[in-house]
């Protein structure tokens, strides 16, 4: 049987992982949700929890963005793939101008680590804009 003290120990440190994970977070600063658009037009990354590196490395809690284009959040552990619709920041950029024709889109950036393998929706938001 543990004892109050061990108990304790154990149930914040439960807390404080909690807390971590939560922390743990990506959004699209720029444009906000439901934005009407001119193109071509800028989209800002944003992170929490997390250190944005360039592909290639593979140190703990790092990573870089992902841009997908009417696509959705990629399950943890899969390869975000390479192509028009999936475009990467593997340079570490923050931020990138979009260029697409007049129409309704679902933006969802995706983060993933060193080798370009998901995060999964724990670590991706989406935003719908409006092209005119």
């Amino acid at each position: 049987m543990m004892s109050r003290m061990a108990a304790a120990v154990v149930l914040m440190a439960g807390v404080a992982a909690g807390a971590q994970a939560e922390a743990q977070s990506v959004k699209i600063v720029e444009p906000a949700d439901g934005a009407t658009v001119s193109s071509p037009f800028k989209v800002k990354f944003g992170v929490d929890g997390m250190e944005v590196k360039p592909a290639g490395d593979m140190s703990a809690n790092t990573g870089h963005h992902h841009l997908l284009i009417n696509a959705d959040a990629i399950k943890a552990g899969e390869s975000v793939p390479f192509d028009d619709t999936h475009l990467h920041f593997g340079k570490g950029q923050t931020e990138t101008e979009v260029k697409l024709p007049p129409g309704s889109y679902t933006l969802t950036l995706q983060f993933a680590n060193g080798a370009h393998q998901s995060y999964g929706p724990a670590l991706s938001n989406s935003i719908k804009v409006t092209v005119k």
